[in-house]
Order: C-alpha cells, then structure tokens, then sequence
C-alpha cells in the first residue's frame, strides 16, 4: 500500500476555499476504487495556508490511470474550476507504507 501526499501552499486567506473544493471530488475518488480514503490536513504549526491531502492507494498504477480518467470529467472539472488560482505551487511525495 502506498500514501500519496499532494502538499499545496494557498494563497493567503484561498485555504479554506480549495478545501471545501477537494471534498466535493472526494466521495468521486473513493466510490471508483482509486483511493481507499483520503484525508485533508491544514497546517497547525507549518508554513501559514498549506492544505495537504492524503490518500492511501493499493495500486499506484489503478491510481495514476484515475487521475488521467478526473481530468477530462466534467463534474470534477466543476468542483475543481479555478483551484489554480487558489495556490502558489505545491509538490506530490509518494510514500510506501512499510
């Protein structure tokens, strides 16, 4: 099994907002099996504004074909629409779970 942390640092003050947007496709990524469950992490003692989601992934390669099927749906492209403009950059860490 494998954690897959996308790691993003918010614009200040937009956290809340691109949080409220990775919930609406959570309940997505789960019922397709690409993710056994995610979890949203804001900061509490980190650099101000970062939002970290963590998934727990079985098959990283179930998962990445996922990622590429979110892309081009249109609901996720509705509930994500403008996150870009939310954040400053981010970075993904991939972790197996020992």
């Amino acid at each position: 099994m494998f954690v897959v942390r996308n790691v993003f640092k918010c614009k200040p003050g937009k956290a809340k907002t691109l949080i409220e947007k990775v919930k609406k496709v959570n309940d997505l990524m789960v019922a397709a099996g690409a993710v056994n469950n995610q979890r949203v992490l804001v900061d509490e003692v980190a650099s101000f504004w970062t939002v970290v989601i963590e998934n727990e992934v079985d098959d990283m390669t179930k998962f990445a074909e996922s990622m590429q099927e979110y892309g081009s749906r249109e609901d996720v492209q509705a509930a994500m629409a403008g996150y870009m403009d939310l954040v400053d950059g981010g970075y993904r860490e991939i972790f197996k779970i020992a």
